[in-house]
């Protein structure tokens, strides 16, 4: 007999719209505030003067998308917690990054991280690395826009067209009308929005569950594991690969991916910068250690039922198994 599928409500529908009518909101404000977007200064760098803690939200959430979100968990699921490691190579990449990549780029007084490769190498370093990135963002947003429709027609009746369509056009409204202000407090509305449904989702999960018998069950399912030293190329995880590959990502991605690089240029000088960058830590690894712990509650609540082997297969990835009933 087929599983009765879990549906989104009415409520849950108007939640989501007024998430997305607020993002827009965002953007329509700062469109007609301030210096409303007449220079480049103010429309890509939000003038230089904001303050610390909303670009070290922004930081976090740019940082940590829907693919760590609707990822991390699938992870913890089926493999345990060895992912968890990497918040250990995250805070070394971030700190050596502060002090190596930033002085670069406030030096220069540079607005795009190409501009230290025009001066550096030339213009056809600069417009080769360009393409690249934009390239790579067109790949990497692809991913960010699935991973969150593939949750919603776990839930829904929408198609995973009509969630990639609605949330990357109202994503490029408020980016376009608002600039880098827009981006930057709609990145704090909805790293709130993120850390407030973990929280939900572990509530739920050790009300349901508990939290002695979650800690329990993931003991018993070899969940709780310590990644092994050896250096096997075969193994899916090891404490060198799970480091390593920490360092690297967050060097890449606060050192050398416009993206983060154009956040940290929005504050006054490189101390600030500095500071934004080390605030965004904790609010990156306790949501990243986070996302891992609701890994492990959703395997202590299906222990004996998983959904993936079920003979009903309510889900078709485990990318869904956070909404399966």
């Amino acid at each position: 007999m087929e599983a009765e599928r879990a549906l989104l409500g009415l409520v849950d529908y108007i939640i989501f719209a007024c998430m997305l009518m607020v993002s827009a909101g965002i953007g329509v404000y700062f469109r007609f505030s301030g210096g409303k977007q007449k220079t480049t200064d103010e429309y890509l760098l939000a003038g230089k003067d904001m303050s610390i803690l909303p670009v070290a939200f922004s930081l976090m959430a740019s940082f940590l998308s829907a693919i760590t979100v609707i990822g991390v968990p699938a992870e913890m699921y089926r493999f345990g917690i060895h992912l968890a490691y990497l918040n250990i190579g995250y805070v070394v990449g971030m700190v050596v990054t502060a002090y190596v990549s930033l002085p670069v780029f406030f030096e220069l007084n540079a607005s795009t991280a190409y501009e230290y490769l025009d001066k550096r190498f030339g213009k056809f370093a600069r417009t080769l690395t360009s393409i690249v990135f934009v390239f790579q963002m067109i790949l990497y947003m692809s991913v960010v826009l699935y991973a969150p429709a593939l949750a919603l027609s776990a839930v829904t009746n929408l198609s995973t067209w009509v969630s990639v369509i609605s949330i990357g056009v109202v994503c490029t409204f408020y980016c376009t009308l608002g600039g880098m202000k827009a981006v930057l407090w709609t990145d704090v509305f909805q790293a709130l929005l993120m850390f407030l449904g973990i929280f939900a989702v572990l509530i739920k999960g050790f009300l349901d569950v508990g939290i002695s018998d979650v800690y329990n069950i993931a003991l018993e399912g070899g969940r709780l594991g310590f990644p092994g030293f050896e250096w096997d190329l075969t193994q899916r995880y090891s404490i060198w690969n799970i480091m390593i590959q920490g360092v690297v990502l967050s060097m890449i991605s606060f050192g050398g991916n416009q993206v983060q690089i154009q956040r940290l240029l929005t504050v006054k000088n490189i101390s600030r910068s500095r500071l934004s960058l080390y605030v965004s830590i904790p609010m990156g690894c306790s949501f990243h250690l986070l996302n891992c712990l609701v890994g492990i509650v959703i395997y202590a609540c299906y222990a004996t039922c998983d959904p993936m082997t079920r003979e009903d297969n309510p889900i078709s990835s485990a990318d869904q198994v956070k909404e399966a009933k």
